[in-house]
């Protein structure tokens, strides 16, 4: 019988990896250059054509048509899409959505990417043109409805879905207009269409009739996000909807152009999507390819290296040389439905990979006295300084230069002829030049080998922030986990890294190299088939749910029977995406056995997020069934833990042909080399050692157990040690590097507990929170980059807590404030600040703090940014200071009286939510618990006087970085004072005059001049002002220095008392984060670095109920808050951008539909009431908001939609 072959292909941006199995068990592996014209045309037909020679013995020719009848399947993984979305290369195309909305891509979520570049510079859109389309339906009910709803099916413009929604068709689909705007689209050239309307997920019938009239005029390629996801979320739809489109015409073209090179087609092939499954070559499109490459890695290793027996998840860690990704297994896949890449957010199940801008090729710089790793790679041309192509410094050169790499184990294939070793010459004569400067900086005396360690500790800990995030942040222990290690690069730090992490064993799979290319070879074919329903869980909807989930297995297997998979092939997983009623927060479970689908919920709920809502409803969004099905080799068979178990412990002797001199702890040392192939199974001795085989050096670090097994090997660390602690006089830059990330890590971890647990919208979808790190005298030590208008303002929040309860903080306390007077911005910011002890003295060690955006807190107007307030009684509750935790005890009754007693006053309502501010409270004390543990470990990992040393440090490294920027300053404007004075829009003057002394680079900033106080709410606080001034110093310095109290050390304040920017007690102060934003244009505008801003945040907010002022009834109700970005100032060689966040905020907009399925508001288009005002609508009236884009001389995009339209259905209060 002929002998056959298996083939996969990982097709990365540098390298295609290459697996093969011939029928009789040998095996093929090998690289090759995914790009290589001078040699063949394409890499995958070249792979083939390789492993063919290799079967049958025979020089088959480039060029030829290959014979594929020998071939069982090909499955390939493929960047191809990945790097066209990248790189902006896909086809052109129009997007068709609902009319009022052509500019929803264009808009997103309204945040920058960058929370401190002055241009702000968004990812184009994808698509050519827009063009809108008549054809309207929103939800007829909304779920903030205090109220019962009944409808009247009589009115035929009601729809009940398939979902259970009830849907009314506002406006119906006029499809001799559409069909003549797509006859328009057809003449002018466009070959493909994206579509996507407003509530599709639930009423896909406008965009489906529309599919019919384009395939009719003959377009080729047609997507529908209805097809796409089920999802609710208009925008992210939209793009992927869009990205689908822009990317059809090139994988089609990869996949006919890679069938087109045979003369009998092998009998299967495959492409690996981004879910993790495989699909035939006709179904494979754009939006599925995106993850390709990284997904066979994931598989990888929960087939390889995941015993479900023994049960202990795992971690993937996939260096390369550009990028690192990481990823968790436990059980089954972890699958996301909203993920971004390259700017666009999408909604398509995906494996749930991070990927971290740091790999072999990521370039080493020093600034601002800190060691810097990436972001920026040096790619493949030039490469590292080592390829003799005059790259700069990589983590790669710093390993060769410690000697983790054997330079004679790589070909001679670098230098512009390409036929040249690894230049060691001028890897060691770089480092000695950065060891130079660095040593001047800094007065040390470092090595040329202590600064590449220095520099691979930073890339060590680069990527251990991802590794944190996905575990840590998650409720996940790190140390219970496993480290696999793979990708060209991992093994060189795998042990550090699991060092770092404190992870206790290291997997690395004999086919480490090319593991993605392995997993592919292990996917199974699979079919996603997923519903929108609208169902509250329970006895009496579970018919209904079982019901759906059959209809959808049925769907799941005719798929998979039409690409070949026989039905007893096929198995299935049954989920159902579940929320708690008034939470956006779903989760997808997978079908218990006793189909208690709410139980499941709540026990995964409370694991996930550490709390329940007992009593509220748990409604059902989305179900889904994934139906897998595979040829073959499907599972490896044996337990790699069941092997190490029974492995002997004889002794072996170590075949080491030679030693290689290592740098390692501190000092050269002469290590054993060994190669993996002359291992024998079984083996197990102690590192230090390097193990090589063709593609990858392994380093192990001393201490570590490796044991070598038939097809891994497992390296068990020694038990972590606390650090010595080192010398506490003199600041080492390596760790000053170090502990800047590990706080910001800390503080970002912080923010990851808080979004998680929080129940509120403002929370938890608009990221309206920041979570800081503070010193023992309350000092800010490290700020998550969250809402710039909290980043100097907190600190004044800590320091009065810190003074006025000095001597009187228990263990167990938890503070909670908000007054203007005590460091607050506006009232609404509520900050929970918790002290950690030491154990010994009872003394406070250091602060954590959340401070959350609570939309209701009571007061006059319908959210507590009430525009017509004068005082400051009528914003809500105002606490200068109280125990929110006393001793451990959460203060429940006594918050709720604080919040509730509101009432009492005057027109004023309580918060109409009352336990979801309490559960808001909750999520922000199990923030800065996050916050105490992980500071604690730290402490633990090294010592108390040692972290709080460093604390210091910091501080004192963003002090001189500031005093340096403001003597550059000085000199450029020869000594002169820098003014400037702007307006609000009532006439008020605000002004500030800035004086430099070049000798010590601190700065006066005097407000003299500024305007009293005003009897309306634009008055702020000076922490306002303090907040405005750190952003902006931040900002124009354009360097990633650390975020904390240094930065305004250098900087004295003087502001007039009474003024609008130091305003007594008893004024109105939520309009402040608006008035923030032109005190930061004010201080730009001084320093001549960019136009101003809108001016404002545009805070926007409806809802209905409370006590009604004439009558004192309390009616039961809600409320609703939005900030809408306006536009950035122009620069120095870049134009304004509008429609988008600046300066002191950067919080997300809410998606239309969730907007629409809230709240009884009609989103008619994304299009002047004046500034501040009040407005009580009735049904059917409209409010408009204009939000106008950059000052200064930025231009507006031809044809740019930049006004947004709401309009109401019941009569809430805007």
């Amino acid at each position: 019988m002929p002998e056959s072959v298996k083939i996969t292909i990982d097709r990365g941006g540098t390298f295609c990896d290459v697996w093969a199995s011939i029928s009789d068990g040998r095996e093929i592996i090998f690289k090759l250059l995914s790009v290589d014209p001078s040699s063949y045309e394409d890499a995958l037909t070249e792979a083939v054509r390789r492993v063919l020679e290799f079967l049958t013995g025979q020089p088959i020719a480039r060029g030829t048509l290959l014979d594929g009848s020998s071939i069982e399947w090909i499955r390939v993984g493929t960047t191809v899409a990945t790097n066209a979305l990248l790189e902006r290369k896909g086809e052109r195309f129009a997007l068709l959505t609902t009319r009022g909305f052509k500019d929803v891509c264009l808009i997103g979520n309204q945040t920058r990417p960058k929370l401190f570049d002055l241009n702000i510079r968004r990812p184009g859109v994808l698509y050519d043109k827009v063009v809108p389309i008549s054809g309207r339906v929103t939800i007829e009910d909304y779920v903030l409805n205090p109220y019962p709803c009944n409808h009247d099916f009589s009115d035929t413009s009601l729809v009940k879905t398939a979902s259970g929604d009830v849907v009314r068709i506002i406006e119906d689909l006029d499809e001799d207009n559409t069909r003549r705007q797509l006859g328009e689209l057809k003449s002018a050239g466009y070959k493909s269409l994206g579509i996507c309307f407003v509530h599709s997920h639930i009423f896909p019938d406008h965009e489906r009739r529309i599919a019919e009239i384009a395939r009719e005029i003959g377009f080729d390629f047609v997507t529908i996000s209805s097809d796409l996801s089920q999802q609710v979320r208009f925008v992210n739809r939209a793009n992927s909807a869009c990205a689908d489109a822009y990317l059809a015409r090139t994988v089609r073209d990869f996949v006919d152009g890679f069938s087109g090179n045979f003369s009998v087609q092998p009998q299967r092939i495959e492409f690996m999507q981004s879910d993790g499954g495989l699909v035939s070559s006709s179904k494979f499109s754009g939006l599925k390819a995106i993850l390709s490459g990284p997904a066979g890695g994931v598989v990888a290793i929960a087939k390889t290296c995941y015993d479900e027996k023994e049960g202990t998840p795992i971690i993937g860690f996939d260096m390369g040389g550009t990028s690192t990704d990481v990823s968790r297994f436990e059980r089954s896949f972890e699958h996301v439905f909203d993920t971004t890449i390259s700017g666009t957010t999408i909604a398509a199940p995906m494996l749930d990979v991070k990927t971290i801008a740091a790999g072999g090729g990521s370039i080493l710089q020093w600034k601002n006295k800190m060691f810097v790793v990436g972001p920026e790679s040096a790619g493949a041309h030039p490469g590292p300084a080592c390829y003799r192509k005059g790259g700069p410094l990589t983590i790669t050169d710093a390993n060769l230069l410690l000697g983790r790499l054997v330079p004679e184990q790589f070909p001679s294939i670098f230098g512009p002829n390409a036929n040249e070793a690894l230049d060691t010459a001028v890897v060691k004569k770089e480092f000695k030049h950065l060891t130079i400067e660095i040593n001047s900086d800094t007065g040390l005396s470092f090595t040329p080998e202590e600064v590449a360690a220095g520099f691979i500790q930073m890339a060590d800990e680069t990527m251990s922030r991802p590794i944190r995030n996905i575990t840590e942040a998650r409720g996940h222990a790190l140390n219970s986990h496993n480290l696999v290690s793979f990708g060209g690069a991992g093994g060189q730090h795998a042990c550090s890294i699991a060092r770092n992490l404190g992870i206790p064993r290291i997997i690395i799979h004999k086919y480490s190299s090319i593991l993605s290319a392995y997993g592919i070879g292990l996917a199974s074919v699979v079919s996603d088939q997923s519903a929108a329903v609208s169902y509250t869980a329970s006895a009496k909807t579970l018919p209904l749910i079982l019901e759906k989930l059959a209809t959808l297995r049925k769907q799941a297997e005719d798929d998979l029977i039409a690409q070949g998979i026989m039905p007893n092939l096929i198995q299935y997983e049954n989920y159902a995406s579940l929320r708690y009623d008034g939470s956006d927060t779903n989760i997808s479970v997978l079908q218990p056995q006793d189909n208690d689908f709410v139980k499941a919920f709540v026990d995964q709920h409370r694991r996930e997020f550490a709390f329940e809502l007992a009593g509220r409803p748990v409604v059902v969004d989305t179900i889904r069934v994934r139906g897998t099905g595979n040829m073959d080799m499907a599972k490896v068979k044996e337990s790699l833990f069941d092997e190490l178990a029974s492995i002997s412990t004889r002794a072996f002797q170590l075949p080491v042909t030679a030693v290689h001199r290592t740098f390692l702890d501190g000092a050269w040392k002469s290590i054993p080399r060994l190669y993996l192939s002359e291992l024998e199974v079984g083996t197990r001795f102690a590192g230090p050692a390097l193990i090589l085989d063709a593609t990858q050096t392994i380093l192990i670090e001393s201490g570590s157990i490796v044991s070598i097994l038939k097809s891994h090997i497992v390296i068990d660390r020694p038990a972590s040690e606390r650090s010595s602690g080192e010398d506490c006089q003199v600041v080492n830059p390596v760790q000053l590097t170090m502990f800047s990330h590990r706080f910001m890590s800390i503080a970002e971890q912080m923010g990851h507990t808080l979004q998680r647990i929080a129940i509120s919208t403002s929370i938890k979808e608009r990221l309206d929170f920041s979570c800081a790190i503070f010193s023992p005298d309350g000092k800010l030590v490290a700020n998550a980059p969250h809402v710039p208008v909290h980043l100097g303002s907190m600190q004044y929040a800590i320091q009065w807590q810190h003074e006025y309860w000095k001597g009187r903080l228990n263990p167990g306390d938890v503070l909670l404030t908000n007054h203007p007077e005590t460091g607050g911005t506006h009232l609404p910011d509520l900050t929970v600040i918790t002290p950690a002890f030491n154990a010994e003295t009872k003394h406070i060690i250091f602060y954590v703090a959340s401070r959350g955006h609570h939309t209701d807190i009571g007061g006059i107007g319908i959210t507590s940014m009430a525009p017509d307030a004068t005082e400051l009684w009528q914003e809500g509750i105002a606490i200068k200071t109280m125990k929110l935790v006393s001793n451990g005890v959460f203060e429940e009754d006594s918050i709720r009286k604080v919040f509730l007693a509101v009432a009492d006053l005057p027109g004023c309502s309580s918060t109409r939510r009352v336990n979801d501010n309490i559960s808001d409270l909750k999520a922000q004390i199990a923030a800065n618990q996050k916050g105490l543990k992980l500071i604690s470990e730290l402490c633990q990992s090294y010592s108390l006087p040692y972290v709080q040393f460093y604390m210091r440090s910091i501080q004192q490294n963003a002090e001189l970085a500031i005093r340096e920027y403001l003597q550059q300053v000085y000199a450029r404007l020869n000594g002169r004072a820098l003014q400037a004075i702007d307006y609000y829009d009532d006439g008020t003057p605000v002004v500030v005059k800035i004086t430099i002394d070049p000798e010590t680079g601190s700065a006066h900033f005097d407000f003299s001049g500024t305007g009293e106080e005003t009897y309306s709410n634009m008055n702020a606080p000076p922490s306002i002002t303090s907040s405005a001034i750190m952003y902006a110093l931040r900002a124009m310095i354009n360097s990633d220095i650390p975020l904390n109290e240094g930065c305004l050390a250098p900087i004295r304040i003087s502001i007039p008392p009474s003024t609008v920017l130091r305003p007594s007690d008893a004024v109105a102060i939520s309009g402040s984060t608006i008035a923030s934003q032109r005190v930061t244009d004010l201080i730009l505008k001084a320093f001549q670095a960019c136009a101003a801003s809108q001016g404002c945040a545009n805070a926007l907010g409806w809802g209905m109920g409370g006590k009604d002022a004439d009558t004192g009834q309390v009616r039961p109700g809600w409320n609703y808050g939005e900030s809408i970005g306006g536009g950035s100032g122009a620069g120095p060689g870049w134009h304004g951008t509008s429609g988008v966040h600046v300066h002191s905020t950067n919080t997300k907009i809410t998606d239309p539909e969730i907007i629409e399925k809230r709240t009884p508001v009609l989103v008619r288009r994304k299009v002047s009431i004046g500034g501040m005002a009040v407005v009580n609508v009735k049904a059917g009236e409209s409010i408009e908001i204009n939000t106008p884009g950059g000052g200064g001389y930025g231009q507006l995009p031809q044809g740019a939609e930049v006004e947004g339209r709401l309009k109401t259905r019941p009569t809430p209060t805007f």
